[in-house]
């Protein structure tokens, strides 16, 4: 059977692609996305999500079509999930994370361990930031028996790109679900403020502006490190921070520096973000609910978790999942608002759990 999205759906982005082909390949099911990213006024493939089908038809040994820049059509048909190495280099500044979003889902219940090296960009707009996927994302995966690592060799900014991260993404015998509780206490934050092809001041700023907001609230602050590099090929800069030390809370916030923007208007937004992501009391925050869906899709048991804001990217990326398993989501709230999420997983089980791989409780 074969499953037919429409990518201008609900949010309508690169999103609805990625997902959509990450399931595919880790259920074994043939796909046919159209009106790819019909919303955007670049309408169809561009380079990131272009590679992120190839990492995946590597990884499954898949029959693709309509696999070009553009493309408003895509047919993904896999054949297995052997794992392995690969390298994906985008060519442009296009988000390396978003790679790993997709790679990231089907990693865990492929034959081999998958090892990855990607070369493009880590921190650019309307993706993740590669620190955000190292110290929010991936802690909250590993309470449910995730088990991979990502290292960040060199960073790349728009529009050259150039940035090179290394992930390794280990097998698994199952993913399990997550019961998380809203709390009022307030974990330590630790966060980077970087910078590359600019003076050492610019991630200074950044990190004294953050500092002081932080401490206005009365948020306990580990330390925000500052990086200057200079070898990097496009000049960039951008704060991240995150909380630690707390199974329960995990969450994040980011921002770029951009030119007219001065860095101490960068440190104050990504602070700020924080402290409103924190005084909501939810455990995830607004971009990492999106990014669990799949996951506690594929989980196994019972999944409750409050959210601090439900975006149109999570409903979207529910929407998707729920065309690939026999499982319901169940969502109290709307969108732009806190909410809670909950279900049942389909305990999808990974290559260690028996000889009989892959098989669905």
């Amino acid at each position: 059977m074969v499953v037919e999205i429409n990518g201008s759906i609900l949010e309508g982005g690169g999103q609805i692609l990625r997902s959509a082909v990450a399931f595919a390949a880790v259920l074994g099911k043939e796909v046919v996305i159209t009106n790819i990213r019909a919303k955007r006024k670049n309408p169809g493939l561009r380079p990131q999500h272009l590679h992120g089908i190839l990492a995946l038809k590597q990884l499954t040994n898949a029959s693709v079509k309509g696999t070009h820049e553009g493309s408003m059509r895509v047919e993904f048909v896999p054949k297995s999930r052997k794992g392995g190495e690969i390298t994906v280099d985008i060519g442009t500044a296009g988000s390396i994370t978003l790679i790993l979003q997709a790679v990231m889902i089907v990693a865990p219940f492929c034959e081999r361990s998958v090892k990855v090296k990607v070369v493009g960009g880590t921190n650019v707009a309307w993706s993740p930031p590669i620190d955000y996927l190292q110290h929010v994302l991936l802690p909250r995966l590993r309470q449910m028996h995730y088990n991979g690592t990502i290292e960040l060799e060199k960073r790349g900014y728009y529009p050259r790109g150039g940035g090179r991260v290394n992930a390794v993404l280990n097998t698994t015998s199952q993913l399990m679900g997550l019961t998380l509780s809203e709390s009022r206490d307030i974990p330590k934050v630790s966060g980077i403020s970087y910078c590359g092809s600019l003076p050492r001041h610019v991630a200074e700023r950044q990190a004294k502006a953050a500092t002081e907001i932080l401490s206005q609230a009365k948020i306990k602050l580990r330390e925000i490190r500052v990086e200057h590099t200079q070898e990097v090929l496009s000049p960039g800069s951008g704060v991240c921070l995150w909380t630690e030390q707390d199974e329960n809370r995990i969450v994040g916030s980011d921002g770029l520096g951009r030119r007219g923007l001065r860095a101490e208007n960068v440190g104050e937004q990504v602070a700020t973000d924080l402290i409103q992501e924190l005084d909501t009391n939810a455990p995830v925050d607004l971009h990492q609910a999106d990014m669990l869906i799949p996951y506690l899709a594929l989980a196994s048991g019972s999944s409750f978790l409050p959210i601090s804001n439900l975006s149109l990217h999570t409903v979207t990326n529910i929407h998707v999942v729920e065309k690939f398993v026999d499982t319901k989501f169940d969502v109290k709230g709307e969108i732009g608002t806190p909410a809670m999420i909950s279900v049942k997983g389909i305990g999808l089980t990974g290559p260690s759990a028996s000889p009989e791989s892959f098989s669905i409780e």
